[in-house]
């Protein structure tokens, strides 16, 4: 059978089982917006942790599709744990723009890893760009013959006295590299300083902000999502296939290009418009 049409089906079953899944929430609401609130910190089954590992040859059509916002260099000792480099993520529940850039860094380490633990999440109801869908890293699981995924959720999307209730602490490590290239970083405005989401790549390479306004998945369910990715032409897949991508060649770069993905031509491309940035 061609591997297109296999591919398609494929996706046509999972989305079908995920959009079967969220009527079912949504039949207990009476809004779209209440009822991907209700989906907030349930964990994804293993047929949207499948979902999650879309074809090659959608991220090779894609490329860098619409995302812009390159990690920038950094000078400094690599960051390792457990003998393997290490990504760091800070952001926090209720961020819009966390919100965005978890589904590029969601999609490009289910390329070289797996996570067997993750939830779904929504904004903040009241922010920019209100309940958008997403996942959070806290209380996720992931695991990588390559990478180390270091993660930290700073507060809920869910205000209590007047401020978003506090979630997670950073770790030593995660505020040094906070303090480090966000809140002492000159090459940001002081009005900006001690923004989220910041993503470290091993302190080879430091990423302030999304790929992409999160504006871009509001008021689509998660499996609408995953069906747009898979349509290569549409401005979903375009932003958060090309972040992705981005976050993959940051990947091949801080593991030497190890992995098996990053021979892959398409791959070799994008990881070369990335060092040249």
């Amino acid at each position: 059978m061609n591997k297109t049409i296999v591919y398609t089906t494929i996706a046509i079953v999972i989305v079908a089982i995920l959009l079967a899944a969220e009527l079912a929430v949504k039949s207990n609401s009476n809004s779209s917006s209440a009822y991907l609130v209700n989906m907030d910190n349930v964990a994804l089954n293993s047929s949207m942790l499948n979902a999650l590992h879309l074809p090659n040859s959608v991220f090779a059509e894609v490329g860098i599709g619409g995302a812009s916002n390159f990690p920038g260099k950094v000078n400094a000792t690599r960051l390792s744990a457990g003998g393997k480099p290490a990504i760091v993520y800070i952001g926090a529940d209720y961020c819009p723009f966390c919100a965005a850039e978890r589904w590029g860094l969601v999609l490009a380490l289910s390329r070289f890893g797996n996570f067997t633990s993750l939830h779904y999440m929504t904004s903040s109801a009241s922010d920019y760009s209100p309940d958008t869908p997403t996942f959070t890293f806290y209380n996720s699981t992931y695991s990588s013959k390559y990478i180390s995924l270091l993660t930290v959720e700073i507060a809920t999307n869910k205000i209590s006295g007047g401020t978003y209730a506090p979630l997670q602490n950073m770790t030593t490590e995660e505020a040094k590299i906070f303090n480090v290239y966000d809140l002492n970083n000159s090459a940001i405005p002081v009005s900006d300083r001690g923004g989220i989401p910041l993503t470290d790549f091993a302190n080879y390479s430091v990423q302030m902000g999304s790929n992409f306004d999160p504006t871009i998945l509001q008021n689509k369910s998660w499996s609408q999502i995953i069906s747009l990715l898979n349509n290569t032409n549409s401005p979903v897949s375009q932003y958060v296939i090309g972040s992705a991508n981005l976050v993959s060649a940051e990947i091949c770069i801080i593991t030497n290009s190890t992995p098996p993905l990053c021979q892959q031509s398409y791959m070799k491309n994008i990881i070369n418009e990335v060092k040249a940035a």
